[in-house]
């Protein structure tokens, strides 16, 4: 059992009373003088409330991607950003209910209405950012190489693996693909399905892969036979963070407040715990 520390519980009733006295002031504010009717608040279509009154919150996840999302098996959800998304769901009264999706499928799921957020290890970009909402960020991160641990210093720097023959192995659809292509032309570049890449890349099938450095350095501690190649110097820096509806100012707004809390009041790092162990995971400094 994780310990939970006694932390506000920032409720969807609280944030009712608290929009809408502020839409109500407003209204006031800018009545003033005019009229002697008492200003009324702008009832504001947001996922909040159907989700309140659905009583169910909808997450999208590709369920393949420890430590933040992993399906097993028998169909059971574990990991950092699914026990946030349920946490989440706690905090708003309602049962989550998660929707599994594919990286290569993740922004057309998302935007066809599948869910109401998206968890699991997903990375800020513009291209993301031109079709959803982020929360606030999560983690800072960059792409880092890992590799047999006998060849981390052959292959610690982009140049050294954008090279002819050097094999290089991701999975198809998302970012750590986008960067492989841009980045090592030279290469040779295979695909491979993200449950057992890393299975993969042990058994001498590729040479190198290069994802995220929090993933990376969760595998440093999970295959004896991979090491993390210079990960103390990432070739690029990105922030991680949740999916939600473009234009719904009103559920962002919710669920920044409780993602900064719990970010602030170690929730997220007591989910953190039982997987990574004390490893930094680059949470955002505040």
């Amino acid at each position: 059992m994780i310990f939970r520390p006694t932390r506000y519980r920032f409720t969807t009733a609280a944030f009712g009373v608290v929009l809408t006295l502020t839409l109500t002031s407003c209204g006031t504010a800018q009545d003033a003088g005019s009229s002697s009717e008492p200003a009324t608040a702008t009832v504001v279509d947001s996922a909040l409330t159907r989700i309140k009154e659905v009583g169910t919150l909808r997450v999208c996840s590709t369920g393949d991607y420890p430590p933040f999302t992993e399906q097993t098996e028998s169909g059971d959800w574990k990991g950092i950003d699914v026990d946030m998304a349920r946490d989440l769901a706690e905090t708003m009264g309602v049962e989550p209910e998660f929707v599994k999706t594919s990286w290569k499928t993740l922004m057309d799921d998302y935007t066809s209405g599948a869910c109401d957020v998206a968890v699991g290890g997903i990375s800020l970009n513009p291209e993301r950012a031109e079709q959803v909402y982020f929360t606030v960020p999560t983690q800072e991160d960059g792409k880092t190489p890992i590799t047999r641990c006998e060849d981390v210093e052959k292959y610690d720097t982009v140049a050294e693996i954008n090279q002819p023959g050097v094999r290089s192995i991701f999975p198809e659809g998302g970012t750590n693909e986008k960067f492989a292509r841009e980045h090592y032309p030279q290469g040779e570049l295979l695909t491979h399905d993200n449950l057992t890449v890393f299975d993969a890349l042990s058994a001498g099938e590729a040479d190198v892969m290069t994802t995220d450095r929090s993933e990376v350095l969760y595998i440093d501690h999970e295959y004896p036979e991979l090491c993390a190649a210079n990960p103390d110097e990432p070739f690029d820096y990105f922030q991680k963070g949740y999916m939600l509806p473009q234009g719904d100012e009103v559920f962002k707004h919710y669920v920044d407040q409780w993602l900064a809390i719990a970010l602030k009041d170690r929730t997220y790092e007591g989910f953190a715990e039982p997987w990574v162990g004390d490893v930094e995971l680059g949470l955002p400094q505040g």
